[in-house]
């Protein structure tokens, strides 16, 4: 098998799911409230290693079940009100998308979308002049977009988040596990990311950093609950100081547990190693395949990540192409239209078969999946 559907979810490291089962071997044997305080340590190093791998403290993290559930619980803590401002992309995810249409439904916001360069990837300077112009609540970006490769500027717009008062939400769910992410450095007040994808941690997991100038202006989730928050009177409560205010009560500890190992894998590896990795992968694999024809490769830029998305223009369905990767056991993983509207929309594409190699991928598998695409292009002209 080679896998190349990272950026969908990659393959845990052992000592990942050995934690998971350890975890649930445990709990099984002595009950789940006496499990989790009999690791409580171990549990405790998520937020250490998590906070070594984003640069901040681990007061700054939180423990959620996926990246979009980071992503709504810090929308749900911006009080917006009708009229207010959220400052996008045309290539933020499509969750965020329709998580932002949504609170335009609801409360009456404003959902602006700065404009993309001719290449594609936003343009820094017109979301710059959309933000002082408008002056938004949130300034909302993916970092890197699922639909493309593009790795976005999200740390220019930081500075300006600050200059004119508005919060800072940054969707690292592709970035994070496959490059250095600094959180502070970005400047983000919320920065939210998946374990299953680059960081090779199990499904069900996610992460949200939130910054200190959240925590001091005493944001909080919409639904806060007794995790979150002490019950303080009758008729109050107090929140929690730290992140752990946006986390529930109810959790998975052997999850968290398998996270926060593989975090502390990926720390072991060293990011600036897996960036540097997976930029060799991808030029070889984006090499190979440019030389095919009947091929369109759909990422364009200087500053590409491990994810590579092509299709097919003379073939109106994906179907062929794969079964023919299947044949050959190869991981990938597929985008369509309503995946990236305005993008695909734009450009034409109705589907696109996407690749994402992983530093623990050899240049032998990047070599054979471009020779089956060779050999299948061959073979459906004939």
């Amino acid at each position: 098998m080679i896998h190349f559907n990272n950026a969908g979810a990659s393959l845990m490291p052992r000592s990942v799911s050995q934690a998971v089962n350890g975890y649930l071997t445990t709990e099984e044997e002595t009950g789940g409230y006496e499990t989790q305080a009999a690791y409580a340590n171990e549990l405790a190093a998520f937020y250490t290693n998590t906070a070594q791998l984003l640069n901040t403290q681990p007061a700054n993290i939180a423990f959620t079940y996926s990246s979009t559930d980071a992503y709504a619980r810090a929308l749900s803590s911006i009080p917006f009100r009708a009229g207010d401002v959220i400052l996008t992309t045309n290539d933020d995810y499509i969750s965020n998308q329709t998580a932002f249409l949504s609170l335009q439904k609801r409360f009456g916001i404003r959902l602006v979308r700065a404009n993309d360069k001719p290449g594609g990837g936003v343009d820094a300077d017109h979301f710059i002049q959309l933000a002082r112009q408008l002056r938004p609540v949130l300034l909302a970006v993916t970092h890197v977009p699922t639909n493309a490769g593009r790795i976005q500027p999200v740390e220019a717009f930081g500075p300006v988040a600050r200059e004119i008062g508005a919060w800072y939400l940054v969707d690292a769910c592709q970035s994070v596990g496959q490059m250095p992410v600094d959180a502070v450095g970005i400047g983000a007040d919320f920065l939210c990311a998946t374990g299953r994808k680059f960081l090779r941690g199990p499904r069900g997991t996610g992460l949200l950093y939130v910054s200190d100038r959240v925590l001091e202006s005493e944001l909080e989730p919409l639904f806060i609950d007794m995790r979150g928050a002490d019950w303080a009177t009758t008729d109050t409560y107090t929140p929690q100081p730290t992140a752990r205010r946006f986390e529930q009560w109810e959790s998975a500890p052997a999850l968290q547990l398998g996270l926060a190992e593989a975090i502390r894998y990926a720390n072991e590896v060293g990011l600036s190693y897996i960036q540097n990795r997976n930029a060799v992968l991808r030029e070889r694999l984006q090499a190979g395949l440019a030389d095919l024809p009947g091929l369109r490769l759909l990422d364009t830029g200087d500053r590409l990540a491990s994810l590579l998305l092509f299709t097919l223009p003379d073939h109106p369905t994906p179907a062929p192409v794969m079964a023919a990767l299947k044949q050959q056991a190869i991981n990938f993983s597929m985008s369509y239209t309503n995946f990236a509207l305005i993008d695909w929309e734009r450009k034409g594409v109705e589907w696109a078969v996407r690749f994402s190699p992983h530093y623990y991928n050899t240049d032998e598998e990047v070599d054979t999946v471009v020779g089956v695409m060779r050999e299948f292009l061959t073979a459906s002209r004939l």
